[in-house]
C-alpha cells in the first residue's frame, strides 16, 4: 500500500513534535536557570560591593589603606625628616609590622611568627624536620588563614559594639531643633570615625527660661572621646537643672571634666550660651573654643571671644561670661575646629577666612538654609579628600 506525502509528513510530526517540545522546554528551563544564576551572581556582587562601582571601590580601598598607614607613616616621617633615603618605604613597613605585632595577644604573636618562619623555609627550600617544602607552605597558608579569621571575628564583634555605641551617642544629642518662639535653629554633625567627640545641644533650662545652646569638642577621636562626650552631656543636663548662673554651670562642668581628664591628657573646648528669646540677650562663655561668628543685620560680624581656657585643665579656673544682643534677623554661627581645619586633596585648610567670607555674604531667611550653604561650600572645597576630624556646625537665627 502506497503512503501519500501528506501522510508521511503527519507521521513525521507525530514522532518529532514531542521531541522538539521537550527540547524547547529543556532549553527554556536552561535559560531560566542561567538567568537566575546571573541575577543571583549580580545581586551577590551588589551586596558584596554595596552597589559601588569598581573605580569607587578602588578609590575607597586606597583611602582606607592610606588612613590605616597614616599614623605609622607620620611617625616615621618625623624621625626621618632630616635624613630621607631609599629605605623610607621599608621603615614605614617595619613600623606597621611592629605595631601589628604589639597589638596581637602573645599566643597570636608567637603563632604568627611561626607561620612566617614556615613560609620563609618554604620559599628558600629549607625542609624542617619531616616537613617537605609543600607541607611547610600549606601549614603557613593555613596558619595565616586561621589568624585572619580570628582577627576578622574580633573586628566584626568590635564593629558591632561601636555601631551600638554610635546609636547610643545619637540618642544623647537632639535630632530636631527645639521649637522656641522667636528662635530659628539648625545643626549638623559628621563624625570622622564611627563615633565622635563633638557634642551639640539646645534646650530650655526651664519651661519659660532661657534657651541653652552648647557646642563642645573633646580632645581626641573615636571611642575615648565619645565616652568623655557622653560624660559631658550627662553633666550638662544635670547641672542645667539647677538655679545657678551660666558661670556656675560651667564651673561645675569644669570640675567634672578635671576629674575625668586622664592626668591632663583629655580636655574639652566648649561654647555655651543662654539666649533670652524675648529680648535677644545672649550670655555666653567660650572655653578655649573657636569663637563663634555673630552676623548683625547691618552686615557687621562680631566674634564672641573669651580668654577662658578649655575645660578639664585647671580645676580652680574662674570662668566669666560675656554678653551681647541678637536683634531680629541676626545670625549666630557656632562650629568646631573640624570645619575650619578641613583639608582639600592638596592639604590646604578651609580656614576661618573662608567661613568669614561665607558669613559676610547675604544669608538666607532660614537657619537650615544657611547651614546647608556652609556645609555645601565645605564639601565643594574638600572634594574627595578624607575627613580627619569631627565636623559640627550650629546656626541660630533670631526671628
Amino acid at each position: 500500500m502506497n503512503t501519500s506525502p501528506s501522510e508521511l509528513r503527519s507521521d513525521w510530526r507525530i514522532f518529532v513534535d514531542p521531541k522538539l517540545a521537550k527540547v524547547k522546554q529543556s532549553t527554556h528551563q536552561a535559560k531560566l536557570v542561567a538567568r537566575r544564576a546571573i541575577w543571583r551572581s549580580q545581586d551577590g556582587w551588589r551586596r558584596l560591593t554595596a552597589g559601588m562601582e569598581l573605580d569607587d571601590l578602588w578609590s575607597q580601598f586606597k583611602s582606607e589603606a592610606e588612613a590605616s598607614a597614616r599614623p605609622f607613616k607620620q611617625e616615621v616621617d618625623r624621625q626621618a625628616e632630616k635624613n630621607k633615603s631609599w629605605t623610607h618605604p621599608f621603615k614605614v613597613f617595619a613600623a606597621i609590622s611592629s605595631s601589628i605585632l604589639k597589638k596581637l595577644s602573645p599566643p597570636r604573636r608567637v603563632f604568627l611568627l611561626l607561620t612566617i618562619i614556615l613560609a620563609v623555609f618554604s620559599i628558600v627550600g629549607l625542609e624542617f624536620l619531616f616537613f617537605t617544602r609543600e607541607v611547610e607552605l600549606l601549614l603557613a597558608f593555613i596558619g595565616l588563614l586561621l589568624l585572619l579569621v580570628m582577627v576578622l571575628g574580633d573586628h566584626i564583634s568590635m564593629k558591632r559594639d561601636i555601631e551600638i555605641a554610635r546609636e547610643i551617642q545619637r540618642w544623647l544629642v537632639p535630632r530636631v531643633p527645639p521649637e522656641v518662639a522667636g528662635v530659628d535653629l539648625a545643626f549638623a554633625t559628621r563624625p570622622a570615625k564611627m563615633v565622635a567627640g563633638d557634642y551639640y545641644d539646645a534646650f530650655r533650662r526651664a519651661v519659660d527660661g532661657p534657651l541653652l545652646v552648647a557646642v563642645a569638642d573633646v580632645a581626641g577621636k573615636s571611642v575615648p572621646a565619645a565616652m568623655l562626650m557622653a560624660t559631658f552631656q550627662a553633666s550638662l543636663r544635670a547641672l542645667a537643672g539647677s538655679q545657678g548662673s551660666l558661670s556656675d554651670l560651667v564651673a561645675g562642668l569644669n570640675r567634672q571634666a578635671c576629674s575625668n581628664n586622664m592626668n591632663g591628657r583629655r580636655f574639652t573646648t566648649a561654647f555655651l550660651a543662654e539666649l533670652d528669646p524675648v529680648t535677644g540677650t545672649l550670655n555666653y562663655l567660650c572655653a578655649g573654643h573657636n569663637p563663634p561668628m555673630l552676623k548683625h543685620q547691618d552686615g557687621s560680624i562680631e566674634r564672641l571671644k573669651s580668654e577662658s581656657i578649655p575645660l578639664g585643665i585647671e580645676i580652680n579656673e574662674k570662668y566669666e561670661t560675656g554678653r551681647t544682643v541678637l536683634e531680629r534677623g541676626d545670625v549666630l554661627i557656632i562650629y568646631t575646629d573640624g570645619v575650619t581645619e578641613a583639608r582639600d586633596e592638596d592639604g590646604k585648610e578651609f580656614g576661618e577666612s573662608r567661613l568669614l567670607a561665607l558669613a559676610g555674604q547675604p544669608l538666607e531667611d532660614r537657619a537650615a538654609m544657611t547651614l546647608s550653604t556652609i556645609m555645601r561650600k565645605l564639601d565643594e572645597f574638600v572634594g574627595g579628600a578624607p575627613q580627619h576630624d569631627d565636623i559640627t556646625c550650629l546656626v541660630v537665627r533670631r526671628t
